[in-house]
């Protein structure tokens, strides 16, 4: 059943029930009058950023962050000069080795990360000339070594203008401050919670939790975004956060967009489709007293209560 009909059903099987003397005189003896205020276009406009979630949080690297080439071919160019020859399918197997690899320590980031880095750039490249290594260090440190995806300093905005609030929770070192203020969108966030800087990393529940308690969202009421099926998925479904696995539940942020807004924006529409059925079968109707239609009254303000409505209509009984 299409969802307008399934909001209309009950109160409209109960408005014709009524015998028709009775429904030829309800409206003035009940008193009720209804107060719209989003009729018209400005109303349809508020609808549109009306947001289905409180709060989005981002994962950064491969999520909001991806690199603007790849990190074999980076690798390689910088190490050309250091004497470097290792293949670049030889440097991304070495990479995935080392970056997957157990961490010995609480944190894979503390501080500026060099020390996790070092290990990475050494086993990716054989080559552990401090220098290099540096240059490798320094070059990822800058914006130009990143991009963001297509649409997202736009969704991000239209999500920020909706009053969602937006942070980042990333396991990344101290660079990643500096990172989103080259590429524009630091400002975008109420809350950059970096496990470097937090003491914690995903997939524990605190960092989420840091997040969620900085920008003052409920878990039930938000949404995390994240690359990875264990550090993001597992660790935000264990704190009842919801999450979209990036590349697989959403693939653009213009999915992010749409998952965020438009799934509220259509719950909306249908149910304001049935409320503005009834609302036309009660506005044809004269008036009588009654205790049975003033409980249908009671059914109705109780219908237009439900929080996917909002206050968009209200009724008063006098």
């Amino acid at each position: 059943m299409p969802a307008a009909a399934a909001a209309r059903g009950p109160l409209l099987h109960q408005l014709r029930r009524l015998p028709a003397p009775r429904l030829a005189a309800v409206r003035r003896s009940s008193g009720m009058r209804c107060v719209s205020a989003a009729a018209g276009e400005g109303g349809r406009e508020r609808r549109r950023s009306s947001p289905a979630y409180d709060g989005l949080l981002l994962d950064a690297g491969g999520t909001l962050l991806q690199l603007a080439r790849p990190v074999a071919a980076t690798y390689a160019s910088l190490g050309r000069r250091y004497g470097l020859t290792k293949p670049e399918d030889k440097i991304m197997e070495g990479f995935k080795r080392a970056f997957s690899a157990p961490w010995p320590k609480t944190l894979r980031y503390q501080g500026d990360g060099r020390p996790f880095w070092r290990i990475v750039v050494a086993e990716a490249t054989d080559c552990t000339n401090d220098d290099y290594f540096e240059e490798v260090y320094q070059y990822y440190a800058h914006g130009d070594a990143w991009r963001l995806p297509a649409g997202a300093h736009g969704t991000l905005r239209d999500l920020k203008d909706a009053g969602v609030k937006l942070a980042v929770v990333s396991n990344f070192d101290t660079r990643l401050q500096k990172l989103l203020m080259d590429l524009h969108v630091s400002d975008m966030f109420d809350a950059i919670v970096v496990s470097s800087e937090v003491g914690h990393e995903k997939p524990a529940p605190e960092i989420f939790k840091i997040a969620l308690d900085q920008i003052g969202v409920e878990a039930s009421k938000a949404v995390h975004v994240g690359d990875d099926e264990t550090a993001d998925k597992a660790g935000a479904n264990a704190i009842g956060l919801e999450c979209w696995l990036w590349g697989d539940d959403v693939k653009t942020f213009s999915d992010i967009r749409s998952r965020s807004l438009e799934a509220r924006i259509n719950a909306i529409d249908a149910h304001e489709e049935g409320v503005d059925d009834v609302l036309h079968v009660i506005g044809q109707l004269p008036d009588v007293t009654s205790p049975e239609l003033h409980r249908l009254v009671e059914l109705l303000q109780w219908h237009l209560a439900d929080p996917v409505k909002g206050s968009i209509c209200a009724l008063q009984l006098q």
